[in-house]
């Protein structure tokens, strides 16, 4: 749906986006506020990314009625990849130069539309961000001590994480930004010659997935008031807040050297159930130690793919959770016909306890199971399944 013209729509320079979730009460203010945002010569559309259960797909169609924009709304049945989702199925519908994003309640004023593609075209950045941290910003729209709190420990965290990515973003969770179409295909193409799919979105922090896969060429900022919500409720809840961490765990995971730490942080943390096992059991059992290391070493397996699945390989996961299970403790267990007969040498010739025995082969075999696990169990299926995916929706968004 858009907007009636008797005349031709010219190209638009800006595709503002705005991802929605039951935000009918917003859409006729913020339409008004962006329609008044807007100064001469700038050529605008809007393109509402909508997840609602209740009527804000039909309050769009009417608000447009009244916009000399063009405005649309393309709504999901299946709201995939939650906020960060809807936005990237939105890139894949627009065309425009420049790409903006903002959320549907008012709490990042439409005035900072001209402001924030101004900045970026005076800088020529890629990625212009609306801070409420940098100076003359503000904050004061988060309701409560405790938002306030969550919102800097996560902005901290996050910073952290990618100290050399986000150098010069000073609100990386900022829901308000711009970002050159150019930067967004590059990495696009990028990921996919690395047989790593697109962008791979979760939750609602969207500028941090594009600020981290997409690298801009330059980032510049533009301060502004977060405001207070005009209706509806915050999206921001515990569930969310989980989201956001298995995201930031799969953004820092997405190197192969990084996967490699994180592997063998959780295959270090996995230890502590496996030798517990082997303890209790060589302890209050008279197995042998070999017999009770094999039945130990399915609890380290059941801990460590949990952690794996949930935290580092959530994205193109092929088959069901039961399939890769199985295959994870396949090859898990494949590991025992080098870490048992090593084990039995290191007790039997060196004199070792079963215990540093066990220790010491599966630090042997570390580098060898990653291999395999990050090759056959998730990247090459996941990444063939994301590519599928993503031309599909590259697909829709053209047809």
């Amino acid at each position: 749906m858009a907007s009636d013209s008797s005349s031709p729509t010219p190209m638009p320079a800006v595709s503002l986006i705005v991802p929605t979730f039951n935000e009918a009460a917003n859409i006729d203010e913020l339409l008004d506020g962006v329609c008044a945002a807007i100064p001469a010569g700038l050529e605008v559309e809007v393109l509402f990314v909508d997840d609602s259960t209740d009527d804000t797909p039909e309050v769009i169609e009417k608000a447009a009625a009244r916009c000399p924009m063009p405005v649309s709304v393309l709504h999901r049945e299946v709201p995939e990849g939650g906020l960060g989702g809807a936005v990237v199925a939105g890139i894949a519908r627009t065309s425009a130069p420049w790409i903006m994003v903002m959320d549907a309640d008012l709490q990042h004023p439409p005035q900072l539309l001209p402001q924030l593609i101004e900045a970026g075209e005076r800088a020529s950045a890629e990625l212009v961000v609306a801070s409420r941290y940098a100076e003359g910003g503000s904050r004061g729209g988060l309701a409560g001590g405790y938002r306030v709190a969550v919102s800097g420990a996560s902005t901290a965290l996050t910073k952290s994480l990618f100290p050399r990515l986000l150098r010069g973003v000073s609100d990386p969770m900022s829901g308000c930004f711009a970002i050159r179409r150019e930067a967004v295909d590059r990495a696009v193409q990028e990921g996919e010659t690395r047989q790593e799919g697109g962008l791979r979105p979760l939750g609602y922090k969207i500028l941090l997935e594009l600020a981290v896969r997409c690298r801009p060429r330059g980032v510049v900022e533009v301060p502004y008031e977060f405001g207070e919500r005009f209706a509806g409720e915050s999206k921001s809840t515990v569930r969310e807040g989980l989201r956001f961490l298995r995201h930031l765990a799969e953004l820092r995971t997405s190197d192969k050297r990084a996967r490699m730490v994180a592997f063998g942080l959780i295959g270090v943390s996995g230890f502590v159930p496996n030798l517990l096992a082997l303890w209790a059991l060589t302890g209050a059992t008279t197995l042998h130690y070999a017999v009770a290391e094999v039945l130990a070493n399915q609890l380290g397996v059941l801990w460590n793919f949990a952690l794996l699945d949930f935290l580092v390989y959530r994205s193109g996961k092929p088959g069901r959770g039961a399939g890769r299970l199985l295959g994870f403790a396949a090859l898990s267990n494949a590991d025992l016909l080098a870490r048992i007969p090593l084990m039995m040498l290191f007790v039997e010739q060196a004199g070792m306890g079963p215990v540093p025995a066990t220790v010491i082969s599966l630090v042997v075999v570390f580098a060898l199971r990653f291999l395999l696990v990050d090759t056959l169990i998730y990247r090459r299926k996941g990444a063939a399944a994301k590519r599928a995916a993503d031309a599909a929706v590259r697909s829709e968004g053209a047809a």
